[in-house]
Parts: structure tokens; C-alpha cells; sequence
């Protein structure tokens, strides 16, 4: 059996069980050609599990994995064209950048001058030509980093994995880095697998987003759809920093009622089959979709209320109020002065909010 050349990874009724525990549950996967798809999920949900599975470190239970058309379930990692960049460098301290590159090739027996052709291209692209000579001590850990990214990319494989490569890395070099990594993917059009926590390193790298819980993806999207339209609660406070808002309230009549706010949520994309349903809901508005001061009285919805606790973070403001008894969070331009005990009014457009079903969790 084969599958679409077009397909780059392609994954049937996965599942993984460590002795009773179920980590992987019968999961399906399709991932193209020169895609970069990011498994995104909190610790434990079997993110970095599935990343091994697909690079054969570990024995699945059940199901087959195809790279490039071939069932490589049982394959050894070395035979099923992949290159793999760990959290941790994994670099040789006793060699130098050059044979740290260079290591596996001639392990596997190519000829000199190819692998000098590969280890000057992917220093060339990741611009370590000049550390080529020191040993791993020497670097700091974005350069290790990069070393280690460059050792995956001599291998001249159709897919990279990542198993979250910039988590040891400070937050300016974890930018950088991300950077450094979109162009690598634009540059090379291979396909990349990138596991991590972080939903900023999510959002900006990827293609598609597979959110995974408890073993299963929650929702399989482009990130502008992850983000505007979550498949559930889970996704919803997963994704945004600060979180969504979750509001508890009714919804009848094409209006959702919450602490004696009526919310009119004309204009709001329901799915199929749910526009004239009566149910107990949580509606979500993100704290950036929320207007503040006078231009509040323009939205569909709005209320007065009062600040109970202010986070300057410099280019924004982050401000924590309640919409009736309900915790309420709004993001505020940081030229607008915004105190602790002032009194404000806030808006929004319910039309721009998703609503869950607060029994199942899954979007109304």
C-alpha cells in the first residue's frame, strides 16, 4: 500500500500504549508535501510521542506510518528519510562544529567532497561558517542550536522533525530563532514536523496547527482558523495569551443572556442545525476584540464596570474587570491611562465571539 506522492507523512490508526495507559488513540494524520505542521498541546498530551513514532524511536501499537508513499512503521530510523533536531543539541563534545556536521555522513560512508558540498551549505545557510572549527563548549546556545538544525540538514532528507528545539533558549534568542527557522523553511520547501508548547512559536511558524489532548487532536486548522474559530473550549483557552474570556450564560432566541447582560449575537456563524437552539452556553470574546472608553457605546453589546487589577506590558495594556459577577479581561492601547478601582465602560460584537455548548464544550 501507498498513498498520494503529494503527501509527505501520512499517518492510519496510530495508537501507542505504554503497558494500560493509552497515549496515542487511533489516530489519522495527513501532512503534505512542503508543509510545516506544528503539534501544539499542553505537557502529556502526546505531542512528542507521536514525533518519535514518526521517527521510529518508538514501536507503535497499532497502525502504519507512510513517508514519501512508504510504510515505514517498522523502518529503522537511519532508512526513513528524516532529519531530527532535540530540545537538547545532542552535539559531540569532543568534536568540532565541522565534524559535529559532518559525523553521520561519514559514518554512512558518502564520499568526501559530498559531504564537504553539504556541511558548506548548511553552514552557509545558518551562518556558522565561522564557528565551523570550535567545539560545542565554546558556543552559547543559540549557536548550538544551529549547529544542531544544520547537522539535521546535511542529511539532504525530505523531512524534518523538531522536538521543540527553542524551549532551552532565552526569549530573545527563541525569536531569532523562529526567524531563522521560517526562512530555512521558505528557503528549502521541505516538509517540517515541529513539536512544541509555546502557541507564539505555533502561530508564527506554521501552516496548519494539529491542538492535541490526551492523546487525540482537538482541531487541525490553519492558525487564523485555530484562533477565530476553536472547535471547543479546550482550543478556545488553549490558544491566546490572555486567555478568552468565558462567559456563562443562556442562549434563546438568537440572544445570550448573562448576569442580566443581553447579548444579541445577530450576524454570529452558528454551525449547522444549531440557529434556533435553546441551551445553557459559554460565550468567548477575546480580550483584544473588546472596545474600550467611548467607542464602547458603538458595539452591539456594552456595559460599565470597574478595573480591579492593571498589567502595563508596553506596547499594550492588560486590564482585568468583571462583566457582571464574571471575570472580564480586555487589551487596551498603552497610551490609554487605565487605573486599579476606575470606573469604564466596555463593548463587543458577540458577532465576533465563539459560543460552546457548556455541557459538551464543542462550538454552537
Amino acid at each position: 500500500m501507498t498513498t498520494n506522492t503529494e503527501t509527505s507523512v501520512s499517518i492510519r490508526n496510530l495508537s501507542l500504549n505504554f503497558g494500560a495507559v493509552q497515549v496515542l488513540q487511533e489516530m489519522n494524520l495527513d501532512i503534505k508535501q512542503g508543509e510545516f505542521l506544528v503539534l501544539l498541546g499542553p505537557s502529556g498530551c502526546g505531542k512528542s510521542t507521536l514525533l518519535n513514532c514518526i521517527a521510529g524511536l518508538l514501536d507503535v501499537s497499532g497502525g502504519q506510518i507512510f513517508i514519501s508513499g512508504k510504510n515505514v512503521t517498522w523502518e529503522e530510523p537511519k532508512n526513513r528519510g528524516i532529519g531530527m533536531v532535540f530540545q537538547s543539541y545532542a552535539l559531540y563534545p569532543q568534536m568540532s562544529v565541522k565534524k559535529n556536521l559532518s559525523f553521520g555522513l561519514r559514518v554512512a560512508g558518502l564520499p568526501r567532497d559530498e559531504i564537504e558540498r553539504r556541511v558548506q551549505r548548511a553552514s552557509e545557510m545558518l551562518q556558522i561558517e565561522p564557528l565551523l572549527e570550535r567545539k560545542p563548549a565554546n558556543l552559547s546556545g543559540g549557536q548550538r542550536q544551529r549547529v544542531a538544525i544544520g547537522r539535521a540538514l546535511v542529511r539532504d532528507v525530505d523531512v524534518f522533525l523538531f522536538d521543540e528545539p527553542l524551549s532551552n533558549l532565552d526569549a530573545k534568542l527563541r525569536s531569532d530563532l523562529r526567524v531563522e527557522i521560517k526562512r530555512l523553511h521558505q528557503r528549502l520547501e521541505n516538509t517540517m514536523i515541529y513539536v512544541t508548547h509555546d502557541q507564539i512559536e505555533a502561530m508564527t511558524l506554521a501552516d496548519r496547527i494539529a491542538i492535541m489532548r490526551d492523546g487525540i487532536i482537538q482541531q487541525l486548522d490553519t492558525p487564523h482558523e485555530i484562533y477565530n474559530r476553536p472547535v471547543n473550549l479546550f482550543v478556545a483557552g488553549f490558544i491566546g495569551s490572555p486567555s478568552m474570556n468565558f462567559i456563562n450564560g443562556e442562549l434563546s432566541g438568537g440572544t445570550v443572556t448573562a448576569d442580566g447582560v443581553t447579548m444579541p449575537v445577530e450576524g454570529y456563524g452558528f454551525e449547522p442545525g444549531n440557529e434556533d437552539l435553546k441551551a445553557k452556553v459559554v460565550l468567548g470574546i477575546r480580550p483584544e476584540h473588546v472596545v474600550v472608553g467611548d467607542a464602547a457605546v458603538s458595539q452591539p453589546v456594552s456595559f460599565d464596570t470597574e478595573i480591579e487589577i492593571v498589567e502595563p506590558m508596553g506596547s499594550d495594556t492588560i486590564a482585568w474587570a468583571k462583566l457582571g459577577r464574571q471575570s472580564f479581561t480586555f487589551r487596551a492601547d498603552s497610551e490609554l491611562d487605565l487605573d486599579t478601582g476606575q470606573k469604564i465602560r466596555l463593548g463587543f460584537d458577540p458577532a465576533r465571539a465563539s459560543i460552546f455548548d457548556a455541557a459538551s464544550g464543542e462550538r454552537i
